[in-house]
């Protein structure tokens, strides 16, 4: 059993996240939001409720006595390179190792052909510089990191995913959220698994593909 650290606890993939990892695991689960009013309890023996600022490195360093495994599920757009450096400035106050981040594709010029162009074109006016500038603080810090970067995400009812690595080119155009989750449970419970990689996350174009870190 971990102790893990949800942070953004009431976006769309870390409650997809929280539900699975309370099925399948035996996790405690602390949440971390700005509104904690907005986050009911699915199970009180195993969760706690932090109401708190992701750019304040003291609050998230308080969050983080006890903590195993930090699961970042943030946003905030221009915010987000300032929400990095607050993390991992706290994981280093609190002496916790291994962070999970969610970032979003493009962030390395890394998708190809016509879907890369039209992902540019939707995301311009400087939306994925800030997201570049998270993920550049993430890798050069010393922590265990992995950068999940999601193509468009979908509310499928499906989990179908395959993977792409830090130097891959992006290979598919949108994905489950319920897969990020997926993905995200799998690292929870294997955290050896992916440390300071960057996994582009897509479901695959044939069937039968399977997830594999390798």
């Amino acid at each position: 059993m971990s102790n893990v650290l949800i942070l953004g606890a009431n976006g769309q993939i870390a409650r997809l996240a929280e539900q699975q990892l309370l099925a399948e695991t035996k996790h405690h689960l602390t949440l971390f939001l700005r509104n904690a009013k907005r986050l009911p309890i699915a199970d009180a023996t195993r969760e706690t409720v932090i109401e708190g600022d992701a750019t304040d490195p003291a609050a998230l360093s308080k969050a983080m006595v006890g903590i195993d495994i930090v699961y970042a599920n943030l946003g905030g757009g221009k915010t987000i390179e300032t929400q990095a450096k607050a993390v991992v400035q706290a994981m280093d106050l609190a002496k916790v190792q291994r962070l999970i981040w969610i970032s979003t594709l493009g962030i390395y010029n890394e998708v190809p052909g016509a879907f890369g162009k039209w992902n540019h074109e939707q995301l311009d006016g400087g939306y994925l510089e800030p997201y570049t500038a998270a993920a550049r603080v993430i890798e050069h810090s010393n922590l265990d990191y992995t950068i999940i970067r999601p193509a468009w995400l979908s509310n499928n009812d499906t989990v179908d995913y395959e993977l792409t690595h830090r130097d891959d080119l992006f290979k598919g155009t949108e994905v489950s959220r319920k897969s990020v989750a997926d993905l995200v449970t799998k690292l929870i419970n294997d955290p050896k698994q992916a440390v300071k990689d960057s996994l582009g996350v897509n479901q695959p174009h044939t069937d039968g593909a399977k997830p594999s870190f390798y």
